[in-house]
């Protein structure tokens, strides 16, 4: 037999009796002390090592040393089963910092990924939110939408990082998307990649009610929303409506700024953690506060309303200053810090689960409105009918033909249409106006269509808000509601 083979065959056996008799010690307490977990921990790098340097000294190609580094950074992290803590390769880095920054190329999508693939449950990308005035958003891509593939290419069976590198280009380059709504809606639709910069605050009057929409918390956010409440307050408004529907998050220090503009004492959110210096607590001071207490607020909320967004609608539900209205929010109820590694790499980590006011953590539960006003679910009918429409591919040529369309141009195109997709009205008005909007800045509110926003208005003009308030219960007494009714059906 050849002597170089038994040698390293010798050398695989011995790095495989190292790892089956390191996990044997540290399975043998699940208990152990911290000299024994040191003693464990230095035992695998160990093994790491001599895996890493034995690829490298008898694999068959020679091997780049960065491809066994990155390929081990990405399995150690993905190993955690935590979607939020993650390798960043180079182009990741750039990507989390351009979006923090408040500008990158792309879609305008917020998305998220299961790790695990499954026959039954496919790893495809789900949008957690389109951000206002994207190619993303002027598409009609929705909160909840499943991308299926990028130019053809199955999302399920490629990584975070890939589909990111996929959809990011060149400003002024296409990508063809496969979408899935609902369980049976599927179509195309081809975006054309643009620079996007990722707004923070938009406001307006309706009446005397100001209209408060928070996009996202970034560094300037709570300068926006302050210069929006000066805005109403000019206006001698009467009452607010905060709209955090499809708001997927950011800075923690961000959304307390604002949520401090609200609440004038105690806490605001705390974070906590297994190491103490993570355990942070963020407290209200009565000099930053700029909205009286008595202010009748309500504040909108979706699925696509996750991260930060989720603190400020539970800082101001638990302290009874404002009424939710609308749909269960996301359910993200950790924090992540980014750590460099290099000047090119680095990891995004899981630190710490946050706590609302009242100690709640919302972490894959989200928060529930108060008043719950949800969108219309297609039949089955329904569905293949949008579904037919999308693909027709109708409405984009008769919307190039009919520039400038008015409201009632757009009605009278909707009668038309239902003569052949049998669809509500008011969906099929909302998709035609959706394309109209495609070459110019979507208005801040659709009336006709959003029947979340009419609740908050109705709720805010003809009930008795100071009532509807003291109905309200903190997080904490309804989970433990919940609790309580779970306990006695299992009974």
């Amino acid at each position: 037999m050849n002597k170089k083979f038994c040698h390293s065959a010798a050398n695989v056996l011995v790095i495989f009796c190292l790892v089956i008799f390191a996990s044997q010690c540290f399975a043998q307490s699940s208990s152990v002390s911290a000299k024994e977990a040191s003693d464990s921990s230095l035992k695998y790098l160990r093994i790491v090592n001599g895996v890493y340097n034995y690829l490298q000294q008898n694999y068959v190609d020679e091997v780049d040393p960065r491809v066994l580094y990155e390929g081990a950074m990405k399995g150690m992290l993905s190993a955690l089963g935590d979607p939020y803590t993650m390798y960043l390769d180079s182009d990741s880095l750039r990507e989390l910092t351009d979006t923090t920054a408040g500008n990158f190329g792309g879609l305008g999508i917020n998305i998220t990924k299961l790790l695990l693939n499954t026959p039954e449950k496919p790893a495809y990308v789900e949008v957690v939110s389109p951000i206002e005035n994207t190619p993303a958003a002027r598409a009609g891509i929705q909160a909840g939408d499943y991308i299926t593939a990028v130019d053809g290419t199955a999302t399920a069976d490629i990584s975070m990082d890939d589909v990111l590198k996929k959809l990011r280009g060149p400003a002024g380059t296409s990508v063809e998307l496969s979408i899935l709504r609902g369980k049976k809606i599927e179509f195309k639709k081809t975006l054309e990649r643009a620079i996007i910069e990722v707004p923070t605050v938009k406001y307006t009057m309706i009446d005397t009610i100001g209209y408060l929409k928070i996009i996202q918390f970034t560094p300037d956010t709570p300068k926006r929303v302050q210069e929006g409440i000066d805005f109403f307050k000019q206006k001698k408004f009467t009452a607010m409506i905060i709209d955090l529907r499809n708001n997927p998050g950011g800075l923690i220090t961000s959304v307390a700024d604002v949520a401090d503009k609200f609440i004038d004492s105690g806490t605001i959110v705390s974070t906590k953690s297994r190491l103490d210096y993570q355990n942070t607590e963020f407290t209200a001071s009565p000099e930053k506060t700029t909205v009286p207490r008595n202010t009748p607020i309500v504040v909108l909320i979706n699925k696509g309303s996750a991260s930060a967004s989720e603190i400020l609608s539970g800082a101001l539900k638990d302290d009874h200053l404002a009424y939710l209205v609308g749909q269960n929010t996301y359910g993200k109820g950790s924090v992540q810090q980014m750590l460099p590694l290099s000047e090119s790499d680095g990891i995004k980590m899981t630190m710490a689960r946050y706590y609302t006011p009242s100690d709640t953590n919302i972490d894959k539960v989200g928060i529930p409105p108060d008043r719950e006003v949800l969108f219309p679910v297609l039949s089955e009918a329904e569905e293949k009918a949008y579904s037919d429409l999308i693909k027709a591919d109708v409405i984009t040529a008769y919307v190039d033909a009919h520039p400038d369309m008015s409201e009632k141009d757009i009605a009278s195109y909707a009668a038309v249409l239902q003569k052949t997709y049998k669809l509500d009205l008011r969906t099929l008005r909302k998709v035609i106006r959706l394309e109209t909007e495609r070459l110019k800045t979507a208005p801040l509110y659709d009336l006709d269509y959003d029947i979340q926003m009419n609740a908050a208005l109705s709720i805010l003009r003809k009930e008795d808000f100071v009532s509807l308030m003291k109905s309200t219960k903190t997080l904490k007494e309804l989970q433990k509601t919940s609790a309580a009714a779970g306990k006695k059906n299992a009974q």
